[in-house]
This record gives structure tokens, sequence and C-alpha cells, in this order.
């Protein structure tokens, strides 16, 4: 399962505005929302989904990554979006540094096979750090489809 296989390209966010943990995901949902993604979903279910996540361990796995994750019953199938923060974010992350990449995951309830490929997709492509480093300073939504794309070939 490669990224472009879930993400949409029309909620990737090149420069986030947040500036903490909760702004972020309620920008990416957002962003999903606004690139049609739901369907008469309620977004404060899917981000208080995506937070309580979050409780139970940051979805900051070091390096300045952090992959958010769900199963929520309002998409039909994978989804995901890519954002960049400039600046970073306190993330609550193994190793204390700010955020700057996110790559955000919602998947239906009762497809985990699905949502555990994604992760080990996502992750594995984010322990590159040439390819986090491009993504940290691409500055358009078009670089970073790019660079999603070319990583995968």
């Amino acid at each position: 399962m490669r990224m472009s296989d879930f993400v949409a390209r029309d909620a990737i966010i090149a420069d986030l505005a947040a500036t903490n943990k909760e702004g972020v995901i309620r920008e990416m949902v957002e962003s999903l929302r606004a690139a049609g993604q739901f369907r008469g979903a309620d977004l404060e279910d899917i981000i208080r989904a995506i937070l309580k996540r979050e409780f139970l361990g940051s979805t900051g796995i070091g390096r300045g990554v952090a992959i958010p994750h769900t199963k929520h019953n309002s998409v039909e199938r994978l989804i995901g979006t890519v954002a960049i923060s400039r600046k970073g974010i306190a993330f609550d992350s193994l190793d204390g540094e700010p955020v700057h990449v996110f790559v955000l995951l919602i998947s239906p309830q009762d497809r985990p096979g699905d949502h555990l490929r994604a992760l080990e997709n996502v992750s594995r492509s984010l322990r590159d750090d040439k390819f986090v480093a491009a993504l940290r300073s691409a500055s358009t939504r078009e670089e970073i489809i790019a660079l999603l794309d070319k990583a995968e070939h």
C-alpha cells in the first residue's frame, strides 16, 4: 500500500497555521472535510477519536515526525493527509522535539489490516531522513505531491 493510495491530495497542507496538538488535528480533519472526504460526518467526533488515541500515547514518533491516526465509522475506506509545520509544534514526541511533518490516517472500524499496512508504510517512508527533510522544505501542495509520488518509485 502506497501513500498515494490513501492521501487525499486536495487535503494536503503545505503550511499549517496551528500552534498546538489539538489545533493540528483540527486543521487536518477540516482539510479532509473541505476536500470532500467525509459525507455528513460529525467532525467533532472524529477529532475526539484522534485525541483519545493521542491520550493513550503520542503518535509523535521522533525526528520531527508524527502520525496521528484513528479508526472511525465516518469513512468507508482509508483516507489520510499530510501537513507541514514550518516552526514545529510541541506534540509530546518520543524524543521531546517539535514536530514538523504530520501524516494523519483515518480508517474504517472494520478494516484493521489496511490501517496497520498504512501505518507501516508511512513509518517506513518517514524513517528516510532525506525524504523528511525534503518534505520539510517543500513550500507548496504540488511539491509535497511530487515528493510522495517520487518516494514510491
